[in-house]
């Protein structure tokens, strides 16, 4: 069984396209992606290939160069730097960590404290933090909480990480609001739709399942956390690069009925890959569940557009967006396709 959605969000879809865009126009010039582009092994290795140059440090980019940012945000301290060097900037961030770096500024300003909850070290936490970083406190866990300096707890707010689980950050944004009554909430989830779509769409679905597949690499949070919701409604679950990182004992038990899905930076490819490698094995069918339909559109950033035009390339229109992809035998390894409705 195949879930919709699964892999690629409107957001993945705009960073990879930025970087691709970027390599045809400065075909000759070596292109500087400031750390991975999304949290994908596949993705990064295919733009490396094309030429990109990936780096975690801004002084590793000669001046003068161009750099991208990614999907991720990066705190204002990394454009500064990079200004000083002069170099080109173009950023891919998320439009949906664009508005949690914009409420982390809104509310510093505003003379609250921000309770940040999301994995400390993750990159996204990193640039959001680092928006107002004398106003900002990262809670990972409930335990965090009685560890947080207060000034006042009236003049609290609290932000989420874009790719937890719901689950998750549900259990700390309670404890947080039990902890502190008066503690203010964003004007709407944090979390983005991709995240909790595909979080849904497994939480739904593996209950009906024996085995839960998850496409995605070990560092992307909202991919890891889909294996966890998996387990949580008591589901064998794995996290897997690719088709190569099959383990067949997994299915030794009787494992009829297989689930599926990718997180928001796997590339549909791996999917298919997987789904052949399955049905050659053990044949079967594809059953694909549409359980949220989604239609988000976002456009380029505005240097890129502003440098495509320069060149006489309309960019002013161009909207990434995402469909539902369509399943063939030749690509997916098998016929029939049956599709159930959303529910």
């Amino acid at each position: 069984m195949l879930t919709n959605p699964r892999g690629f969000c409107a957001g993945v879809s705009m960073a990879v396209d930025v970087v691709d865009q970027v390599l045809d126009l400065y075909k000759g010039r070596a292109v500087y992606v400031y750390h991975e582009i999304v949290h994908n092994r596949h993705v990064v290795g295919r733009l490396r290939e094309r030429g990109a140059v990936f780096v975690d440090r801004i002084d590793q980019v000669p001046a003068g160069s161009i750099v991208l940012f990614s999907a991720h945000g990066v705190p204002p301290s990394v454009r500064d730097e990079a200004r000083a060097r002069g170099l080109t900037q173009i950023d891919a961030t998320c439009p949906l960590v664009t508005k949690v770096h914009s409420e982390a500024v809104r509310y510093a300003r505003q003379g609250y404290q921000v309770l940040l909850v999301g994995h400390a070290d993750h990159q996204e936490v990193v640039g959001t933090r680092g928006e107002a970083p004398e106003a900002t406190q990262v809670v990972e866990r409930v335990e965090d909480i009685q560890g947080l300096t207060i000034r006042d707890p009236e003049r609290l707010v609290y932000l989420t990480q874009t790719t937890l689980s719901t689950d998750d950050a549900g259990v700390v944004i309670a404890a947080l609001k039990r902890a502190f009554p008066g503690i203010k909430e964003p004007p709407s989830s944090d979390i983005c739709y991709a995240t909790t779509n595909r979080q849904h769409a497994v939480r739904t679905l593996a209950p009906e399942c024996d085995l839960v597949l998850v496409v995605g690499s070990k560092n992307s949070s909202n991919s890891v956390r889909l294996t966890e919701i998996a387990r949580n409604v008591g589901r064998a679950a794995f996290l897997l690069d690719d088709a190569g990182e099959i383990d067949w004992g997994w299915f030794a038990t009787g494992k009829e009925k297989v689930l599926l899905t990718a997180g928001a930076s796997a590339p549909e490819d791996l999917v298919a890959e997987i789904s052949r490698s399955l049905l050659e094995r053990f044949g079967g069918t594809i059953e694909q569940r549409d359980v949220v339909e989604e239609d988000a559109y976002f456009a380029l950033p505005a240097e890129l557009r502003r440098q495509m035009r320069a060149r006489g390339i309309d960019a002013d229109s161009r909207r990434i967006h995402v469909a539902a992809p369509t399943i063939t035998p030749e690509r997916y390894g098998a016929v029939p396709l049956t599709v159930s409705a959303r529910k």
